[in-house]
């Protein structure tokens, strides 16, 4: 199955109640990326008229992000690129090869790739194109080189999710360095309890989110477990 078939299909479940929970899921998940993208853009004192998301899937950080500018969005799969396009949210929703973005040099203010770097099999000419684009560039990944997703178990679930590389910090700043780009700043999050209680459920959630929020004070956290990282990169 190619990465183009992979992405089709998952976007295209042929169960409505399980389409419909991991719609959930992805809404939850937007929800926190967005939170991530205003606080960097906002510490940085940048107020974008235009972000480019790359990779903006069925359209659910699209929809957030349509709150602070004109959005466009740029999506391997059709299937979800016409999802994010029903939403009406996107001046435009295009489909593309996966490594070349139908855009003009520096027509956006902002790109934004969430959760696509694992995803692609060589993550830097795409994050060349996202610098290409936009003169600053908002990335976000899973650390997943840790203890627990080294797991068997936990590999298994990343690899069902599509995800190609296990990154760590120094992964994410390296490739924006080769990209031509200065990492400005960054997030940690141990991620909210809505996303930890998702599929384990309240109280086990509760307990398993109080876990993450101490690690994360005493700076062991991206050791044991993932976290999610974004960073705010410019050219130069």
């Amino acid at each position: 199955m190619s990465t183009r078939e992979f992405y089709e299909a998952g976007y295209a479940l042929p169960d409505p109640a399980e389409a419909e929970r991991m719609g959930r899921w992805r809404a939850i998940g937007a929800r926190s990326k967005a939170a991530h993208v205003r606080t960097l853009l906002q510490r940085a004192d940048l107020t974008p008229a235009t972000i480019a998301e790359i990779g903006c899937g069925d359209g659910s950080l699209l929809a957030e992000l349509s709150r602070l500018a004109t959005v466009d969005g740029f999506e391997l799969s059709a299937n979800a690129a016409a999802h994010a396009r029903g939403r009406g949210v996107a001046r435009r929703v295009e489909t593309f090869d996966g490594e070349h973005v139908p855009a003009r040099d520096d027509e956006y203010d902002v790109a934004v790739l969430s959760h696509v770097l694992e995803h692609v099999p060589d993550p830097l000419p795409l994050l060349k194109e996202a610098a290409r684009i936009a003169p600053h560039v908002i990335v976000e990944v899973p650390l997943e080189d840790n203890r627990s997703a080294r797991r068997p178990a936990a590999r298994r679930l990343s690899d069902a999710a599509g995800h190609l590389h296990a990154l760590n910090r120094s992964d994410v700043r390296r490739l924006a360095k080769e990209a031509g780009m200065t990492v400005r700043d960054e997030i940690s999050d141990p991620l909210p309890y809505e996303m930890v209680s998702f599929f384990g459920g309240r109280t086990k959630g509760a307990v398993k989110h109080a876990v993450r929020v101490a690690a994360h004070k005493a700076g062991v956290a991206e050791r044991l477990f993932t976290v999610h990282y974004a960073v705010l990169a410019t050219r130069g």
